[in-house]
């Protein structure tokens, strides 16, 4: 892919405040309002709290230090019941400046191994969820102080990584310091133990959900003990011994089993279907072997749902729960049981498992099959990822959305996509789903939702319907997001959206343009993704005349040239370079050319940048000297630099190159050679003589 590619009144007790928009009014409440402020302060507490609650973690304490009441409500226990700390470094000074809000802390969400050490820090004996994303280094030690520290701990989740430290000791620490655990899904473990199930078994009597996710191996044999557990998930757990698992026949309670991504073998389906009489739903999705038997029969067992690329899932849930929700057939079931007044609680654990179980595999079954599965993806796959945003698990949200910015990409590296999922997203209202994800205040769900959008949009049919439903002021307000995560993937959306030229204006008047170049200021260092992106997007926007001026005004050409000069990163290289070079390319349409030969530096770094490694990076800086040379004083000053030796070099060097960068040093040598005195002449017949092909290539 070429990435160039009214006001309203409302009321205060018997007061009228006004808050901006709707003209038409303003004339009537302008005399009596212009000079009288607004006391913030006088709003009644609960107002204030729910206005907190409506912030991330960043803002509500931005804005609880701006006086005295707001500071004491700010710490409301109730604002603080859960803590999102993925998106940030989360060390041991951080978790003691947090230490006093943390007390009641109910949910923890966190990422990373450093994060996992620095937790133990807070305030927060009465946590009873706990989930840890990316803990591939997190240890045994780690992982049994968290335990220790949290008696009341109720829900652990580790994953979707590996945790390949985690040994059969930690979960045995769990099981002797964590009595009220109720669900445990860990992933990556290289070996489960007999003796830490049946630990598990023995002093943990209330756990009900158990996953041991792509693990190496987990004793069968022990998880037959587990007598408590409803859900059990073991899937893309290898070395299973399936004619071990009649031993799960006689769990009491087993309502749902996952045994996705696995080898199963029909004949272990059929046993489990037959045999575990509480049984209410199996999913067996991309299990290679069930499904290269086209014997077997997937109907065999009335009463039961077999999930599997060759069921109708809608189908089946609609026929087994009919009685329960009283759903009308195909996709509403979820919408139903939703919307239900009438619940029952079985039924609920049993969707609310599902809605966990679906998005998980969906996702991993994305990522392993990027360019198969055409049809269970348009039929089921992508319409499930879609009921699924709409679920009130904040995970499952997340996973649904990444779900959907993977399922449509085939070629990660040229980010390149499928346009017929692209599209197949957009006819079911997938934009206006995402949008609303980010909308949230929720920077998990912004950031997934940002990559997922900014997957779609690279489709220019999807770009049209992403700015028709006011993607771009979304994603230009994310850009401008304190969280790093969430601000490189609205900058992504920003960069594939501007590669249309009818979006660029837009993008600008969204204040995407400033939004772009004060992340690059902020993430000068330790954001290359950010960066690349940011830079990207900018390259695309300078390619048109007006929005380039409007790149300059916001210090954009300082930004990009700090980039060129300071970076390391090639691919934030070539696009800084690439932005400089369209930015240059206006001719006499705007002073920008200038601009960028009188910044200090420029020119420096962009000869410098003709001797990197990396083709893009020659080939775009190469074109970006070309640009420049149109301009009398930058030609003397890119001779100046050492232009001529470093192009002339170039050329030697690129007889295999590709001919957009021989177009491009040749270009460069031939405008650095058009001057009044002619000095540069000797280069050019030089090079000339090096490269017959210049003749057509240059005048």
């Amino acid at each position: 892919m070429s990435r160039r590619v009214r006001r309203k009144v409302a009321k205060k007790g018997n007061e009228k405040v006004v808050v901006p928009s709707f003209p038409e009014i303003e004339d009537e409440v302008s005399c009596s309002y212009s000079n009288k402020a607004v006391d913030w302060t006088s709003l009644p507490d609960d107002t204030v709290i729910q206005l907190f609650s409506c912030l991330n973690y960043r803002d509500r304490a931005s804005l609880s230090s701006t006086c005295r009441t707001w500071r004491a409500l700010g710490v409301s226990p109730c604002l603080w019941s859960s803590l999102d700390l993925r998106a940030h470094k989360c060390d041991a000074a951080m978790a003691a400046s947090l230490a006093s809000r943390c007390v009641n802390l109910q949910k923890l969400r966190f990422r990373g191994a450093e994060s996992a050490d620095a937790i133990i820090h807070l305030q927060d004996r009465n946590l009873r969820e706990i989930s840890g994303d990316y803990c591939r280094k997190i240890t045994d030690a780690t992982l049994s102080v968290i335990a220790a520290r949290h008696e009341l701990l109720e829900s652990l989740q580790l994953g979707p990584d590996f945790c390949e430290r985690i040994s059969s000791d930690a979960i045995k620490a769990i099981a002797f310091c964590c009595p009220q655990l109720r669900k445990l899904l860990l992933s990556g473990i290289r070996d489960v133990s007999a003796d830490a199930i049946n630990a598990l078994a023995k002093h943990c009597p209330n756990l009900f959900d158990i996953g041991f996710l792509d693990c190496l191996n987990v004793d069968e044999v022990a998880l037959g003990n587990v007598v408590s557990v409803c859900f059990l998930s073991v899937a893309g757990t290898s070395n299973i011994k399936w004619e071990m698992i009649h031993l799960w026949h006689k769990l009491p309670n087993l309502i749902g089993l996952d045994v996705s991504r696995t080898n199963i073998p029909p004949t272990a389906v059929s046993g489990l279907l037959s045999s575990c009489h509480r049984l209410k739903v199996l999913c067996a999705l991309n299990c290679s072997v069930l499904e290269a038997d086209t014997t077997f029969n997937a109907n065999m067992c009335k009463g039961k749902l077999l999930i599997s690329l060759f069921t109708d899932i809608f189908k089946g849930l609609a026929s087994l729960f009919a009685v329960t929700t009283n759903s009308r057939k195909g996709k509403n079931v979820f919408l139903d049981w939703r919307n239900s007044k009438n619940k029952d609680k079985n039924f609920d654990d049993i969707m609310t498992w599902l809605e966990w179980i679906l998005s998980h595999t969906l996702l991993r079954t994305a990522e392993s099959n990027p360019q198969g599965l055409d049809d269970f993806w348009l039929k089921q796959g992508a319409p499930l990822l879609l009921i699924l945003m709409q679920s009130s698990q904040e995970d499952v949200q997340e996973r649904a959305a990444t779900g959907l910015a993977t399922f449509v990409v085939i070629d990660d590296e040229n980010a390149s996509i499928d346009c017929g999922r692209a599209e197949a997203v957009m006819r079911d209202g997938g934009i206006r789903l995402l949008l609303d994800l980010a909308r949230s205040w929720r920077e998990g769900l912004q950031s997934e939702a940002a990559k997922a959008i900014a997957n779609l949009s690279v489709n220019a049919n999807v770009a049209k319907a992403v700015a028709e439903e006011g993607g771009i002021n979304v994603l230009a307000g994310l850009a401008r997001s304190m969280n790093r995560l969430v601000a490189e993937e609205a900058a992504g959306g920003l960069w594939n959206l501007s590669v249309g030229e009818e979006h660029k204006g837009s993008i600008a008047e969204a204040g995407g343009v400033k939004a772009l170049v004060d992340l690059i200021f902020k993430w000068s260092s330790g954001g290359d993704g950010v960066l690349e992106r940011a830079a990207g997007a900018l390259a695309n926007l300078a390619a048109d005349d007006k929005c380039s001026m409007e790149v300059a005004l916001a210090g954009g050409v300082h930004a990009l040239v700090m980039l060129a000069r300071n970076c390391k990163f090639e691919g934030v290289q070539e696009q800084a370079a690439r932005a400089l070079a369209n930015l240059a390319a206006h001719g006499d349409s705007n002073t920008n050319n200038a601009a960028v030969g009188r910044e200090a530096g420029a020119l420096e770094a962009l000869v410098q940048l003709t001797r990197s490694p990396h083709e893009g990076v020659r080939q775009e800086a190469a074109g970006a000297l070309w640009n420049l040379s149109f301009d009398d004083r930058n030609r003397e000053a890119i001779a100046a630099a050492g232009g001529v030796e470093a192009l002339v070099a170039l050329a030697q060097a690129c007889s295999n190159a590709s001919p957009g960068l021989q177009e491009r040093a040749a270009g460069a040598l031939w405008g650095l050679s058009v001057s009044e005195a002619n000095r540069y002449a000797d280069y050019y017949y030089y090079y000339f003589k090096i490269f017959p092909f210049i003749r057509g290539n240059v005048g």
